[in-house]
């Protein structure tokens, strides 16, 4: 049967909590992290234009492939 001394228990039990503590303390800086941005305000300003440019040509492309749907539907209602 081992046997512990207190010393080296109190010394093992003491490193675990501040192992405890610096986790604890790191996980709101960890959280924060991975929230934060790094873009500058001119980055932002120019990932949005190129967003609203992105989102005006998939309405375009959306709206010309529903026309093209309703021609090509109409042509077969011709043949019938």
């Amino acid at each position: 049967m081992a046997r512990y001394y207190w010393p080296e228990l109190a010394r093992g039990t003491a490193q675990e909590l501040r192992a405890q503590q610096r986790q604890t303390s790191a996980r709101p800086l960890r959280l924060a992290g991975d929230t934060a941005r790094e873009a500058t305000s001119d980055e932002v300003k120019t990932l949005r234009a190129e967003a609203r440019q992105l989102k005006e040509a998939l309405a375009e492309a959306t709206l010309e492939n529903r026309l093209l749907k309703k021609s090509v539907i109409a042509d077969g209602e011709d043949d019938a």
